[in-house]
């Protein structure tokens, strides 16, 4: 399309694969806006897209994302209060034929798959390295490290005797992310094979909350059981999480931190793992006596000529 609509603390540039949010900066703009400065959101990663009536005499053009789609709106898990919400252009209303007008223009670029769960992230998340101060902590992130380093005026005494922590994303498994606006905000890092310490949660994509915290996994448990390693049930004991207080860890510094760790999680489980040749070779002896067994439940009756003629062939291929 081309063209630029302008609105209340945004701009929206529409292109032909995609809309270029451009945020305004200023005293009345949400600092999660001026903290993302601009966003590229793909035509993909959109589900819907909605014109209502706003507040005093606006109207309100809402690109609705994927679920999965954006790693900000997934850390976020619907805790986002509706005026910092990246997704909603707000215009006076003389202007609501104009939107109606690109609200079309969006709805016929969307793909069959629009209602459906995104696969993988479709919009960037916010880049390392990031920092921001917690109320016992300063959690860093420079994009394959998460340090925490503790300040003794908050920090609990079982963080001080854990001391200093360090996690690699490659040893995650998610993310817990409270608002700060809610009561007992934190952030909290999820290692591989802990259990989550909300109840409920589960493995995927999917958000689980739980007593108002967001909690996201991108794991696949093993099969067997896997008893969960366990952890503290308040964040403020356990050496994995950072909590909030007034002015400590704020919505525009902590949600684009646990958005950028969570793209960075996603991204570092997705990548193929290379197997050596001598893992994927069998011993010859044990196929050998895996086709003479199989030739026994042949003769038997127990097994097909076709399945004992592909069952021997995929043997045969392992060697």
């Amino acid at each position: 399309m081309g063209d630029v609509l302008a609105g209340i603390h945004a701009t929206w540039e529409f292109d032909t694969d995609s809309v270029l949010i451009r945020f305004e900066r200023g005293i009345r703009t949400p600092k999660l806006f001026q903290s993302l400065r601009e966003r590229r959101i793909p035509h993909a990663a959109l589900s819907s897209v909605t014109l209502t009536p706003g507040k005093r005499g606006t109207v309100v053009l809402h690109a609705v994302p994927r679920p999965g789609a954006d790693p900000l709106l997934e850390a976020a898990a619907g805790q986002l209060k509706d005026g910092s919400d990246p997704y909603r252009l707000v215009l006076p209303a003389e202007r609501e034929t104009l939107a109606e007008y690109y609200a079309d223009e969006l709805r016929a670029l969307l793909g069959p798959d629009a209602t459906e769960p995104a696969e993988r992230f479709l919009v960037a998340a916010p880049e390392a390295p990031m920092h921001f101060k917690a109320y016992d902590g300063r959690a860093s992130f420079d994009g394959n490290r998460i340090s925490f380093r503790w300040f003794w005026t908050g920090a609990s005494t079982a963080k001080w005797k854990a001391g200093d922590q360090t996690f690699p994303v490659s040893e995650l498994s998610g993310v817990e992310w409270r608002s700060p606006e809610a009561f007992d905000g934190y952030l909290r890092l999820v290692p591989q094979g802990a259990g989550s310490t909300d109840a409920g949660a589960g493995t995927g994509l999917s958000p689980v909350t739980g007593n108002g915290a967001a909690v996201l996994r991108t794991d696949t448990a093993p099969p067997g059981p896997q008893p969960p390693a366990p952890r503290p049930t308040q964040a403020d004991q356990d050496p994995a999480a950072v909590i909030f207080g007034l002015g400590y860890g704020p919505v525009h510094e902590s949600l684009p931190f646990a958005a950028a760790v969570l793209e960075s999680v996603r991204r570092k489980q997705s990548m193929p793992v290379a197997v050596p040749a001598s893992a994927m070779r069998r011993d010859p002896a044990d196929i050998a006596e895996r086709i003479r067994h199989l030739g026994e439940l042949h003769q038997a009756g127990l097994v097909t000529d076709d399945e004992f003629s592909a069952k021997k062939a995929q043997l045969l291929a392992e060697l």
